[in-house]
């Protein structure tokens, strides 16, 4: 068969339902994939195609595929980018013109290795037809293993047509078994969970940070079970948010920057800390200060290289979030344990919450972020998905929606503006029978407005809403600061709009729903969650109201 008949089998043999695409690449492989029954997304950038596949990749567990042609390569890269911080298997393929091409200034040709370099575990060149089976499997697997994280197959031909018009004999099959991540679960040394076990049970006051790698191995079950022997706080990262039901009352929130004031300080007055597939970035360390450095740490990662990265008094322990933490459960056992350390975090998380309340049933106009998040709560369905921008949208929603930990799905961008309303649509496609809820602001959903368009043409329902309030509400603190706190100085830098979304909705044929007052906000979300269509919820609210933010410790003296 020619190469492109053998990669539209190859991939549809995965499972693969979807592929994300800009016109025009691999267009013999993309008719190939109309008869085998794999729906075929037009994107209207190549950015927005990257964050489709991650989206995909992210509900399926498996590879998203995207692509693009020669001179939208460096765009698909820096779609990439989140994929990438976010973890997530995405599978990249590029186009780049013949060799007799190259190095002589040929139109709209650049170097493409350098810019897949950056945000890819790995990355080649295809320049035969014979070479396609090997590379692809290749690519895969390392987009599937340990830590995953993108690849990419640059495809000699400017549309990648020369690998499509070569043949080859090889049987159409990249993955027989068809695996999502982790691709395996190796279990850490037994010597390694029993030193683990032992420091647990020495200490008094444990906390449970679990990050990506605990979600991705879907952990959740295993992780109370550890929390409830040792009577310990379980923090998430943000892109593990929901892992375990956020109303637990073990549960004390996101700590680091993106964070309630809860967590920080729970994190920041514990002996020791136990971190599960959760890298220790500054993001959810509050820049290495929360915790201490001088903590003692249990560190449990599928990646070695993890280990100790940020803080020296680790105890390493090396394997998969969930067969690791059912050794390490049973290691543990059942001791007699202190619950005074655990009472005492449920008063603190409670009485913050108590503190919230207030905002989250206020009634008045313009409307507040914390009642939004609680309508969105309300409202999400018991198997819902909700994917969250980064920036106020992650805080607003990491620290004020709340999820079921048995069911409902919480993924968010790590670090992308812009990421959330593309990965929605392919969350929805990788989960046709879920409703996908999109959160994300205006600033955010400006990146994207034409993907309308791919929704309503692809028939794809996610419900967007838009916090609408008219600018970057986290930067406003920071430019007011900057310039002197003197009114209106500096947030031209800042503020834009009004923009009507439903109306830019209804010109490209979507349905959209403007939303002014909070009594108002649950019956928009009811009618858009039970429409057939995508549908954008126009949700009018303030820019000056600030998200939670994290608790701080005290300056040392």
């Amino acid at each position: 068969m020619n190469g492109a008949q053998w990669l539209a089998r190859a991939l549809a043999g995965t499972g693969m339902t979807h592929v994300f695409f800009v016109e025009s690449v691999l267009r013999r492989t993309l008719l190939e994939f109309d008869d085998l029954g794999v729906t075929r997304i037009l994107a209207h950038s190549e950015k927005a195609a990257a964050y489709m596949a991650d989206g995909y990749a992210r509900v399926t567990g498996k590879p998203g595929v995207c692509m693009a042609q020669s001179v939208g390569a460096a765009n698909l890269a820096a779609g990439l980018q989140d994929a990438w911080l976010g973890r997530s298997p995405v599978v990249a393929l590029t186009g780049r013109k013949e060799p007799a091409f190259q190095h002589r200034n040929s139109y709209q040709e650049i170097p493409h290795a350098p810019l897949f370099a950056a945000v890819t575990k790995f990355s080649a060149p295809v320049d035969s037809t014979a070479e396609l089976p090997r590379l692809l499997r290749h690519a895969w697997r390392a987009a599937l293993a340990d830590t995953p994280r993108p690849t990419h197959l640059d495809f000699c031909g400017l549309q990648g047509d020369v690998i499509e018009l070569g043949q080859t004999t090889e049987p159409p099959v990249i993955d027989p078994e068809m695996r999502r991540i982790p691709a395996h679960r190796p279990v850490a040394d037994a010597q390694d969970i029993e030193r683990a076990a032992a420091a647990l049970r020495e200490v008094r006051r444990i906390v449970i940070i679990a990050g990506e790698g605990a979600a991705a191995s879907r952990a959740g079950p295993e992780l109370l079970a550890l929390a409830e022997a040792l009577a310990a706080p379980i923090a998430t990262s943000l892109g593990a948010r929901g892992i375990v039901p956020t109303r637990h009352a073990l549960h004390i929130g996101v700590p680091g920057s993106y964070s309630a004031p809860p967590a920080n300080r729970i994190v920041h007055s514990a002996d020791l800390v136990l971190y599960v597939g959760c890298d220790t970035g500054d993001q959810v360390t509050l820049n290495w200060a929360i915790p201490p450095l001088a903590t003692k740490i249990v560190q449990i990662d599928a990646d070695p290289l993890e280990i100790g990265r940020s803080y020296p008094n680790t105890i390493g322990v090396v394997g998969d979030a969930k067969a690791t933490l059912a050794r390490l459960v049973e290691a543990v056992g059942r001791p007699t344990r202190d619950r005074g350390f655990a009472e005492e975090t449920a008063r603190i998380v409670a009485d913050w919450r108590a503190t919230m309340e207030p905002l989250a049933s206020d009634d008045k106009a313009p409307i507040r972020v914390e009642r939004l998040c609680t309508e969105v709560t309300k409202a999400l369905p018991a198997d819902g998905i909700l994917v969250a921008d980064t920036g106020y949208s992650g805080i607003w929603t990491g620290t004020m929606v709340d999820f079921n930990g048995a069911g409902q799905t919480y993924l968010r961008a790590a670090g992308s503006l812009g990421w959330s309303f593309p990965a929605a649509l392919g969350a929805q496609c990788a989960a046709p029978n879920r409703k996908v809820l999109c959160f994300t602001g205006d600033g955010g959903f400006y990146y994207h407005l034409p993907e309308l368009e791919s929704a309503r043409r692809c028939g794809i329902p996610v419900t967007v809403v838009v916090n609408n309030n008219s600018g970057f509400g986290q930067n406003l603190s920071g430019v007011r600061r900057i310039a002197g706190n003197r009114p209106g100085r500096g947030e031209a830098l800042v503020r834009f709009g009004p923009t009507d979304f439903a109306a830019v909705a209804q010109s490209f044929g979507v349905r959209g729903i403007r939303v002014e007052q909070p009594a108002a906000i649950a019956s928009a979300l009811s009618e858009a969650l039970a429409d057939s269509g995508p549908v954008v919820v126009d949700v009018v609210t303030d820019l000056e109201p600030r998200a939670p933010e994290p608790w701080v410790p005290p300056a040392r003296s």
